[in-house]
Formats: C-alpha cells, structure tokens, sequence
C-alpha cells in the first residue's frame, strides 16, 4: 500500500465539519481568517496526510484535499453556472481531460471554469474568455480560491465579435448568448479533429448555432439535454423526489472534420 501525498504548504484545503460543513482555505503557517468562524492556524498541519483530524474550537475537524463538488460549493456567485450535471457532460462532448489545451467563452462566475480547469490536470490549460471586466473579475477570485489559478489565463475578448485568438486549442466550450456566430470565426484557433460544446437555454439558440455548425462542415453533431431527479433511499420504501432539476440548458457536441 502507498503512503498518502503529504500536504503542502501553499495548496489549497477543506476542512470538513460536523452537520457536512466545510471551509476551504490555502494551507499556509500562521492564522488564517475564516469569515463568520473565527481563527484558525495550520501550521502543524503542513506535511500532514490527507485525512487528518483535529480539534477547532472544541469542534472536530477533518483536512483534506477538495474535491471538485468542494470547489463548487465554494464559489461566489454573479451570473447564473452551468451545473454540475450539465458541465461534467460538455467535458465528454468537447472532449476535456488531462493534458487539453481548451477555450473557453464566456466565463461568468467561474464555475465552468474551475471544472474545464480541474479536468485538464496540472499539464493542460484554460483560457477563459468574456466580454464584460466584472464578470471576469468575479470569474479570476474564484478559480484562484480553487488553487486551479495557475492552469487558467482570464482575458477580455468579444468572442462573438472577434473570434478566438490563434490556438490551436484541442477543445472549445462556449456558454455565451450567440455560439453560432463563433463558429464562422474558429479558423486557426480549432485544431483540425478538435471538438466544439455549446451551452444554450433555448430552443432557438440550439437551433442555430447546430444550424451553423453543419454548414461549417463539423461532424457528429449530437444535441441533448439532462434531467436530474433525486431518488430518497430507505430500506423497502426507495422512490423518486417529487421535485427534480429539469431543464436548465441544451448541450451540443460536435468534431470539427478538417
């Protein structure tokens, strides 16, 4: 059996509480301010295995390294996320894992971001577009809480009006209101056999932009959207919430054939 990765000095952490509370914070000597929780200091935890329990204000404690649903949960929200059951499938429809080079755009509060950023691994890259500076602001504080900063590069760009920059990049996502008129305008940025995902709430947008991307030559065009209904678990009594997530967006996937 292996030994645990020691935790470093510098990343980030969650402390997981009583009740399924949790706080995430950089792992560094010294106090640290929690807002709302007081006063913590970590010193002693640097070098320590993951798992390790302690004792904060007469409250026991467990660090850990965050898992994506802890850096979600985190996030500071100013535009409406793409959420978690929609985003973990735009990664298999743009074809996102370790090593990627992906753009995307736009960034709104980060939440798409910190996922494209936690799948491409410490050897890919994200470069988070949008047109508006407090979005992108709110976007840039939140993946840096993540401690996925450093796989990220936040520009201001109209991607609609503009296109991408020159990649090429692997994989492009875009959650803005006009995906299509991106399509028109991809030329070097999407490498040839690379793969497009698109975010749009309404059936118009769909239809569009899915429209623009046959005619641009892309293959396996596919279109869906995901329903998210809970299932409340007890011995010999298992049945469906009566309230589900229904319809949040429609996702569409395709390869660019060139």
């Amino acid at each position: 059996m292996t030994e645990p990765d020691l935790l470093r000095e510098g990343e980030v952490v969650v402390l997981r509480g009583p009740g399924g509370s949790s706080v995430l914070l950089p792992l560094r000597p010294g106090a640290s301010e929690v807002p709302g929780r007081g006063v913590v200091d970590l010193s002693d935890k640097v070098g320590t295995p993951p798992g390790t329990v302690f004792e904060w204000a007469g409250v026991r404690f467990q660090i850990d390294r965050p898992a994506l649903a802890d850096l979600l949960g985190q996030l500071k929200r100013r535009a409406q996320i793409v959420t978690p059951k929609d985003a973990m499938y735009l990664l298999y429809l743009a074809g996102v894992g370790p090593g990627t080079r992906v753009a995307e755009a736009g960034s709104g509060s980060g939440a798409l971001t910190t996922v494209l950023a936690y799948a491409v691994g410490p050897t890919g890259a994200v470069d988070s577009f949008d047109r508006r500076d407090d979005f992108l602001d709110v976007a840039r504080r939140n993946v840096a809480a993540t401690g996925l900063g450093e796989r990220v590069r936040f520009g201001l760009r109209d991607v609609a009006a503009d296109g991408l920059p020159e990649g090429p990049f692997d994989s492009v996502v875009l959650d803005l209101p006009e995906p299509w008129a991106v399509v028109p305008k991809l030329g070097a940025s999407l490498r040839s056999g690379g793969r497009i995902a698109a975010y749009t709430p309404t059936y118009n947008q769909l239809e569009r932009t899915s429209r623009t991307l046959r005619d641009a030559g892309f293959q396996e065009l596919r279109s869906l959207e995901l329903i998210e209904r809970e299932l409340h678990v007890g011995d010999g009594g298992t049945r469906p919430a009566f309230d589900m997530l229904g319809h949040t967006g429609f996702l569409t996937g395709a390869r660019r054939g060139d």
